[in-house]
């Protein structure tokens, strides 16, 4: 065990635990576990690491595993590994490449998703990126959302200004098909400009909504325009 606490840095290597508090760095690369709330200007596992508090810091980056039971306040959070957050997420730019699994809610300015993202709650954004996979317990809110469907995604609802979903096709996506289900799929959807594809939704709600390929929507409620692309499928259609 390898433990360092000098000049407000904590460092832990190999096997160690320490007590939370002001630091200017955190790093744990071995299997460390920190108990109390951590305050720091930079946050980094490389390791298996566990915080049993809440974690505030400007940047923070998961290479490894990390488990932290408290709430998350960052300027910039990345997860290149496994992150498993059991509060709120607080973060301006979030960006996933590995896999994380969020047991309450996520605000911040952006979201990109390249690797795939659980969130029992809300997810509150401004901009919204998914070339991944993602299930949202609750609200998926952003001014502008695009979603690239290379995996399963799943929100209850969907709201913003402007809300586009683009097909993506491969061979790998075609064998993927015949398992499970790729398509992007929501109760409700609702926005300003909204451009659909490979999508599964109960109600579609806009001013200007286009319906494109291989999507299957019960309802369509639209106030300026509507029109449907190729085999995309609308069961009823109600202009506002």
């Amino acid at each position: 065990m390898n433990v360092q606490n000098e000049l407000g840095n904590l460092s832990i290597n190999g096997l160690g635990s320490s007590s939370g508090g002001n630091f200017d760095s955190v790093v744990i690369n071995g299997k460390g576990t920190v108990n109390g709330d951590i305050d720091c200007h930079s946050f980094s596992c490389n390791g298996a690491g566990t915080v049993n508090g809440a974690v505030k810091a400007e940047k923070m980056k998961i290479n490894g595993s990390a488990k932290i039971t408290g709430k998350i306040y960052a300027t910039t959070l990345s997860v290149d590994g496994r992150g498993s957050f059991k509060g709120d997420v607080y973060s301006d730019k979030m960006s996933i490449s590995g896999s994380g699994s969020i047991g309450g809610n996520v605000k911040g300015e952006e979201l990109k998703i390249q690797g795939r993202i659980g969130v029992e709650g809300n997810c509150e954004v401004e901009h919204f990126k998914s070339e991944g996979q993602f299930s949202i317990g609750g609200l998926l809110s952003a001014e502008n959302i695009v979603i690239r469907t290379y995996g399963e995604c799943k929100a209850k609802e969907i709201g913003g200004q402007t809300i586009i979903v683009k097909q993506e096709t491969s061979f790998f996506l075609d064998i993927l098909k015949t398992v499970k289900s790729v398509k992007l799929a929501a109760d409700v959807i609702e926005g300003d400009d909204i451009s659909l594809e490979n999508t599964k939704a109960k109600v579609v709600r806009g001013n200007h909504i286009i319906i494109g390929e291989n999507c299957d929507i019960d309802l369509v409620e639209y106030k300026d325009t509507f029109k449907i692309i190729g085999n995309g499928r609308v069961n009823k259609s109600v202009q506002l």
